[in-house]
């Protein structure tokens, strides 16, 4: 399993997710990179995800929604801060209504991802903020903790050399 672990930090208003991979950042950078590798991973197993939008440079934006089960879809948004290829990625997070518009409900969180090499492979750590305690509650009872590290889980199966 690739995820060392997910820790909230309530006192700093974050979710904290380390794993490491048998592969360079390069890879990784692609997983997050590459809408058809991230939706590969991207949203636990029975939510997987398709992106109809991924545009990954400063001010750009991705748009994208999981599908339940039982077919139900819960869509999201991403708005592009920085990227610094293949070492970080900095993100806004949230919710969207059907259309791909974002929700203002449940608030946004930020995302930096940081792809630090570990000899031949990676560490990579994600820490999600949150803007209130409120915020990171709400999102630890929809299951994010447990939703993130089995997306993530994910990841190493897709890093395979072919």
């Amino acid at each position: 399993m690739t995820v060392l672990s997910a820790t909230p930090d309530r006192e700093n208003l974050t979710l904290v997710l380390v794993a490491e991979f048998a592969a360079p950042p390069e890879a990784v950078w692609r997983l997050w990179t590459d809408a058809r590798r991230l939706e590969r991973w991207w949203g636990p197993p029975t939510w997987p995800a398709t992106f109809t939008l991924l545009e990954p440079a400063p001010g750009g934006s991705a748009r994208y929604f999981m599908t339940g089960p039982d077919g139900e879809r819960a869509h999201g948004w991403w708005r592009f801060a920085d990227l610094d290829e293949p070492r970080s990625l900095e993100f806004e997070d949230g919710f969207a209504d059907e259309h791909g518009e974002p929700a203002t409900e449940p608030a946004p969180s930020r995302t930096r991802v940081v792809l630090d090499p570990r000899g031949p492979g990676t560490r990579m750590t994600i820490t999600s903020s949150f803007a209130s305690a409120e915020s990171l509650e709400q999102m630890l009872a929809m299951g994010m903790l447990e939703g993130l590290s089995l997306a993530v889980g994910q990841m190493d199966d897709l890093l395979v050399p072919a």
